[in-house]
């Protein structure tokens, strides 16, 4: 499937080609923070058919949940997280994309959920938290 999208303030862009199928929830304690939600949604996208224009920021996570180093690309200028690719010294084969910078992202239904030990309690009830279409008023 075709994807594009952009980050918040349009700085960075992306486009590519990825496996719908792959979409997944992780709900790694690091995945936490850096959202400032209870998970985030990635897709994994092959570098060979990913393309980003502008300049993302990048930072190392020394030591992610995984034990692993983890690479974080973000735009410099609205914060919006973008990317994490595969951590090495050769050319970057795979990266997971940040679904919701993806203007298909309605389409991208997660498959998977990783990380689940870590995943906030009320995550599984959701669908009984009150609703509203839009912002209530004050």
């Amino acid at each position: 499937m075709n994807v594009d999208g952009a980050c918040h303030c349009g700085a960075i862009t992306v486009e590519g080609e990825i496996d719908p199928g792959q979409v997944v929830i992780c709900h790694c304690t690091d995945c936490q923070t850096a959202t400032g939600s209870a998970f985030r949604v990635s897709v994994p996208i092959p570098g060979k058919k990913f393309t980003v224009t502008g300049n993302p920021a990048t930072y190392l996570k020394t030591t992610a949940d995984s034990g692993n180093r983890r690479v974080h690309a973000f735009c410099p200028t609205c914060g919006t997280p973008i990317y994490s690719p595969t951590v090495g010294n050769g050319p970057q084969d795979r990266y997971m994309l940040r679904v919701v910078i993806l203007r298909q992202r309605r389409e991208l239904q997660p498959r998977n959920q990783i990380w689940f030990r870590s995943a906030q309690s009320w995550v599984t009830d959701i669908g009984s938290i009150p609703k509203t279409d839009k912002e209530p008023p004050p």
